[in-house]
């Protein structure tokens, strides 16, 4: 998943390079984005996730990916960035959705902790180009070529070495009707509606952060603090991939708790901080560091429980369909707040950007609440 976050890792030259504004470099991870939803909502209609043997959906997926996204170093323009960008996207479609019912087939009674350690690996990689950036700031190339070869070794450990679980989910026939029956399930729907609560904030969260990080460096640096760029990027890279932590905290948490709980903790924390962001920008790194590595761990906290409440929620001859339903329409919304941060940070600057995130941890919360009156604590949740 290290290539998601590629190019925005080394966005600042990509604006150099091509005169690009603050929406423009955006776009190179929205695209990513769009991508992903078109390679998601293909599959939810053509029930790929439920026909494809997932270990070879996987394979071909991560090698199209590292594909696609070597090719950005060759890129001449923004156009073809994009359009590289948007390739890696739809692959991305074939990996993160299948990985999360392999992991399932393995588990039953502690599904919810599997997969958030399949969401701490891929909240990991997808922060891992910070971390190369961190050492080498100058290294476009570098960080690129690295992501895809993340990509290829994932290829491989999965071709070699996995095997579906003794929980595997049986593979039906093509049919249209099972994307409607996933969306006529009340239990789905609400986990679903819940999912997109934590996606609005998530996604813009980690590509704005890096950014908010630079320019709060940039500002204290004109007061006479300057901070090194090296210290910036590994910022970066530790208030995303503290979300590993987040994940199987959330997994574990979940065994005790339930779901429901893990949830409405991780949003209403994530949801705070996308309160007070701006409190801290032009902070000293001494404060500002904690902030933002409190506010990774938990924005991602409890993304994986949302996905295993689908799992076991779901009708079972659709699991895969309603984790690709419920990724795709997730992602779909993510380009919305995505997009909306670089015209809140230039109407109003960083102080006022982050605010608009806590909407989504807030409806998360009454769903999910919904979801969890009536079902019985056995329910898991």
């Amino acid at each position: 998943m290290s290539v998601w976050f590629s190019a925005s890792a080394v966005s600042d030259q990509y604006r150099a390079m091509w005169q690009l504004s603050a929406a423009e470099a955006g776009w190179l991870t929205t695209v990513v984005q769009l991508g992903f939803v078109v390679g998601t909502a293909a599959a939810a209609v053509l029930n790929l996730a439920d026909l494809v043997p997932s270990r070879w959906y996987f394979v071909v997926s991560a090698l199209l990916a590292a594909t696609a996204n070597a090719a950005l170093v060759e890129a001449g323009d923004y156009r073809t960035a994009l359009a590289c960008r948007f390739a890696t996207g739809v692959c991305l479609a074939g990996v993160y959705p299948p990985a999360m019912k392999m992991a399932a087939t393995w588990f039953r009674t502690d599904r919810g902790l599997a997969i958030g350690v399949i969401v701490a690996s891929l909240t990991v990689g997808k922060a891992a180009p910070y971390l190369v950036r961190s050492t080498d700031a100058s290294g476009m190339r570098t960080v690129v070529l690295a992501a895809s070869t993340g990509a290829v070794l994932s290829a491989v450990l999965v071709a070699v070495g996995y095997r579906d679980g003794p929980f595997e989910f049986a593979r039906r026939p093509f049919s249209w009707r099972l994307v409607a029956s996933v969306v006529r399930h009340r239990e789905t729907r609400l986990a679903t509606s819940g999912y997109l609560g934590h996606m609005w904030e998530l996604y813009a969260m980690w590509t704005w952060v890096p950014i908010f990080l630079a320019a709060s460096a940039t500002a204290r640096a004109a007061e006479g603090h300057p901070v090194p760029a090296s210290a910036v990027s590994l910022l970066a890279f530790g208030a995303i991939a503290v979300g590993g932590l987040g994940a199987v905290w959330g997994g574990w948490a979940a065994r005790s708790l339930g779901y429901a709980r893990v949830v409405t903790i991780a949003m209403a924390v994530s949801g705070l901080c996308s309160l007070a962001a701006g409190l801290f920008y032009g902070a000293s790194l001494w404060i500002l560091a904690p902030f933002v590595l409190v506010w990774g761990f938990f924005v991602v906290a409890d993304s994986a429980q949302f996905s295993a409440m689908v799992t076991e929620l779901s009708p079972a001859h659709a699991v895969g369909t309603a984790l690709t339903l419920q990724t795709s329409l997730g992602f779909l919304l993510t380009m919305v707040t995505i997009q909306m941060i670089p015209a809140l940070v230039e109407a109003g600057g960083w102080p006022l950007a982050f605010p608009v995130l806590a909407l989504g941890p807030a409806v998360g919360i009454a769903v999910i609440r919904r979801l969890g009156r009536g079902r019985s604590a056995s329910s898991g949740l």
